[in-house]
């Protein structure tokens, strides 16, 4: 016997789309280079996003029947992260089941394993992320683990902790941290804005990026000097 977890708490409705503004990297660099989750996980269309509280789900490898139950239980908005082995051959996941999320308006699919149905999926407009793409088929068998802490992708992931992805990655916020991080990568984009309009107006990359001390502390030496 498995018992599972459906209930959860959840970050504030606002903060969760606050930190949808941002980019991932931003994110990731703004909280102190905290939460990028695996890079070989990747978007299956490089045009989409996401961010939602995290619904996580732990399927045997090959197998998707909790992946199923977490379908059911999930809440619009919700982000499914689906440990399922990091078993690339196998596609665990395609249209059928896509179209199960869309209409229930869960925000994105995540899973270290493999998913098909790539081109339907696309079209349906379902944010999906996966560790790589496979046409092998899975079976209905083994329960598992519905909305427990996992490491996933390398970063600990804990439901109803915020989840944010886009063509450069996915990165993982603290449900309570949610407010905080939003400030602070809005405060890293406005200070980016304000040097690519230095760069533009003639600065350069060792005096914007005050490099002057720090490269001659190190020893770096150019012609320039030499001809002087």
């Amino acid at each position: 016997m498995v018992h599972v977890t459906t209930k959860i708490e959840r970050a504030d409705a606002a903060d969760v789309a606050r930190l949808g503004e941002f980019t991932a990297a931003t994110i990731h660099e703004a909280q102190g280079r905290r939460g990028a989750v695996a890079s070989r996980i990747k978007p299956i269309d490089p045009e989409s996003s996401f961010v939602g509280s995290a619904f996580t789900v732990v399927c045997a490898p090959r197998d998707n029947l909790m992946l199923q139950v977490a379908i059911h239980y999930a809440q619009p908005g919700d982000v499914l992260i689906v440990s399922a082995g990091e078993l690339s051959e196998a596609g665990m996941f395609g249209d059928v089941l896509g179209n199960a999320c869309k209409a229930k308006g869960i925000a994105a699919l995540v899973t270290d394993a493999g998913v098909r149905d790539t081109r339907e999926l696309r079209e349906l407009g379902l944010p999906v992320f996966s560790g790589s793409v496979s046409i092998k088929g899975t079976v209905k068998e083994t329960l598992g683990a519905l909305n427990q802490p996992i490491v996933f992708g390398g970063e600990l992931i804990r439901p109803g902790d915020i989840v944010k992805g886009d063509a450069d990655g996915i990165v993982v916020v603290r449900r309570e941290e949610a407010r905080e991080v939003a400030e602070l990568s809005a405060a890293r984009d406005a200070n980016e804005a304000e040097l690519i309009e230095k760069y533009k107006a003639g600065g350069t990359t060792i005096d914007l990026c005050n490099l002057v001390d720090v490269l001659k502390a190190k020893g770096l030496t150019t012609d320039i000097e030499e001809a002087a």
